[in-house]
């Protein structure tokens, strides 16, 4: 769906996005996960032929993004941050508005509200409507036209737990529906659960690319810490695949001197950290 080889891009003389080479298969959830300023948002708009003048090869349904030309974007759908909606139309207006600029027949604006809890809100006017109800509404406007390719960027930004979880089911929804899915976020939990595969991105460089149980596994052992009482509390912790040799715990499990026990690994956030040396702030 994608291929990006030796990518090159820059605001000013001084170089920003380096030599960046990648893919992205049919019907995978790819993650660009990074700190705010290290070129994700660039690299969307790059791909989604808003940005024309860059050096290397930058391909997406097999068409140069620099010389696309209009059906281009009838099989993308782009969800950004903040909200592209006209404020002083209802989100109704919005949606059957902007269904109008593509040639295929649009999804059911209807459904797709109702899917996303919008349906009792649909004829209000979106300057109504909180960043949650925005978010929501923005990323009912990239399915509007089925589109084959989805941009996200950060889609769960502001939702509360309930819609949030409603979002990434519908993400899901649409990658088993064969959807490619570009993910730019900062919310490690949504890219370990929904990506197939994450770039760490730092300075307009690839720090790392794999899948985010590959990142974690590879950058630390899981382990076990358990608790037990000997003259106060005390605790342990020993590596998950060296729980049949540790001859402590095996004691006190067989004198069921347990207090608790649980695993741990790291998580995505930890291996940034460790890859990059950076937050994602």
């Amino acid at each position: 769906m994608i291929t990006v080889n030796n990518l090159n891009y820059s605001y000013t003389d001084k170089p920003f996005i380096r030599d960046m080479s990648f893919r992205v298969s049919r019907g995978e959830i790819f993650g660009f996960l990074g700190p705010s300023g290290a070129g994700k948002s660039t690299l969307q708009k790059i791909l989604t032929g808003m940005l024309p003048d860059y050096q290397g090869q930058v391909q997406v349904h097999g068409v140069e993004c620099k010389k696309h030309k209009k059906d281009f974007y009838e099989n993308i759908g782009v969800d950004f941050e903040f909200s592209t909606m006209y404020e002083k139309l209802t989100a109704r207006e919005n949606l059957n508005f902007f269904s109008s600029l593509y040639k295929k027949k649009s999804k059911s604006i209807e459904g797709l509200l109702e899917k996303m809890g919008l349906a009792q809100d649909a004829d209000k006017r979106v300057s109504e409507y909180s960043k949650g109800m925005k978010a929501r509404l923005n990323f009912i406007k990239a399915l509007l036209h089925d589109p084959a390719l989805l941009c996200l960027d950060e889609p769960t930004s502001g939702l509360d737990p309930t819609n949030n979880r409603l979002m990434k089911d519908m993400i899901l929804e649409e990658k088993a529906k064969g959807k490619t899915i570009l993910l730019t976020t900062h919310n490690m939990q949504d890219a370990t659960e929904l990506c197939d595969r994450v770039a760490f991105i730092v300075g307009g460089q690839i720090m790392a690319l794999d899948s985010p149980h590959n990142l974690i596994m590879s950058r630390g052992a899981r382990t076990v810490t358990y608790r037990w009482q000997e003259n106060g509390e005390q605790t342990a912790v020993c590596a998950l695949d060296e729980i049949s040799t540790d001859q402590r715990l095996q004691m006190l499990i067989h004198d069921n001197r347990l207090l608790s026990i649980h695993s741990s690994e790291p998580t995505l956030n930890d291996i940034f950290m460790d890859i990059t040396g950076r937050a994602l702030v």
